[in-house]
C-alpha cells in the first residue's frame, strides 16, 4: 500500500459532512470500480460526474462556460471540479453569511491567480504569472475588497434574481470597472451576494438595504426608505414647532400690550 499516496486522499470527516453533499454516502459517486479491495486501477475513471446528478444545472454552467474566458484558453483543463471541490463546497444560499460565501469562491480564484505554483499547472507557457496587485491598481484598497466581496461580482454578468451566479468568466477588459455598480443605493450586490439574505430582510422588515448595512458598509447603499421618511417626518415636527413657538410668541406679546393699554 502505498502510505504516501493515501496520505493525499484524506478527507477531513467534518469538513465534508458540512459539504453541500455531505449526506451522501462515498458511494453514491465512488461506485462501480471501489466495490473490490483492493480498488481497481482504473476505479477514479468511473466515478460518476457532476452532470450525473446535476444534469439541468451542468448545462447551463456549460453554456455560461464556452462563452468564459478560462474556456478561450484553458477549456482542456477545466472541469467542475477545477473550482468546486465536491468534498468542502457549500453554495450561498446554505452559507447564509456573505463573509463565508466570499472567503469561500475567492479561494477559487485566488488560489490560482495569487498562486505561482498553482497558475503553472494551467499555464505552464507563461514563464510569470501575472500580478493579480498590479492588474487591479485602478481599485482602490483591492486586497480589502477582496475580503469584502467577491471576484466574481465584477468578473460575471449579471443574470436573474433566482439564477445562480454565472460562470462565464470576464477577462479584465469586459469586467465592471464603475464603483457606483456597488456603491449606490441600487447597489448590485443586492442581489448578487447579499439576494439570499435581502430577501428575507425585506419580507420580514421591510428594509431595502439593512443587509448592506450590517453586513459590509458601503458609501451610498446603506440609505433606509424608512429612515429617510423618520428624518423628513422629524425636520417637518421641527419646522411646525418652531413656526408654533413664534406663533404663540406673537399672540402673548400682542396680549400683553393690549392688557397693559387696557
Amino acid at each position: 500500500m502505498d502510505l504516501k499516496k493515501l496520505r493525499g486522499l484524506i478527507r477531513n470527516k467534518d469538513v465534508f459532512e458540512a459539504s453541500q453533499h455531505g449526506k451522501l454516502a462515498c458511494t453514491k459517486c465512488h461506485n462501480e470500480g471501489y466495490d473490490d479491495f483492493p480498488h481497481a486501477e482504473d476505479a477514479k475513471d468511473s466515478t460518476s460526474s457532476c452532470p450525473d446528478c446535476h444534469q439541468k444545472k451542468a448545462d447551463l454552467a456549460q453554456a455560461q462556460f464556452d462563452k468564459s474566458v478560462h474556456a478561450k484558453h484553458l477549456a482542456d483543463k477545466f472541469s467542475c471540479t477545477t473550482c468546486h471541490n465536491p468534498h468542502a463546497f457549500r453554495n450561498a444560499a446554505s452559507l447564509g453569511d456573505p463573509h463565508k460565501i466570499v472567503q469561500q469562491d475567492n479561494r477559487v480564484c485566488l488560489g490560482c491567480h495569487d498562486s505561482d505554483e498553482r497558475f503553472a499547472q494551467f499555464a505552464p507557457e507563461k514563464k510569470d504569472r501575472p500580478l493579480i496587485d498590479d492588474i487591479h491598481k485602478w481599485l482602490p484598497n483591492a486586497r480589502k475588497h477582496w475580503q469584502a466581496v467577491r471576484c466574481v461580482e465584477c468578473h460575471t454578468p449579471i443574470v436573474g434574481a433566482n439564477e445562480p451566479i454565472s460562470h462565464e468568466i470576464f477577462d479584465k477588459t469586459r469586467a465592471e470597472r464603475k464603483c457606483v455598480a456597488c456603491h449606490s443605493a441600487n447597489t448590485m450586490l443586492k442581489v448578487r451576494l447579499y439576494r439570499h439574505l435581502a430577501q428575507d430582510e425585506q419580507q420580514k422588515m421591510g428594509f431595502v438595504n439593512s443587509v448592506v448595512l450590517t453586513e459590509n458598509y458601503v458609501i451610498g447603499a446603506t440609505r433606509n426608505p424608512w429612515i429617510d421618511r423618520a428624518m423628513v417626518g422629524l425636520a417637518a415636527l421641527t419646522f411646525l414647532g418652531v413656526l408654533l413657538h413664534a406663533g404663540l410668541r406673537v399672540v402673548t406679546s400682542y396680549l400683553r400690550r393690549r392688557k397693559k393699554n387696557d
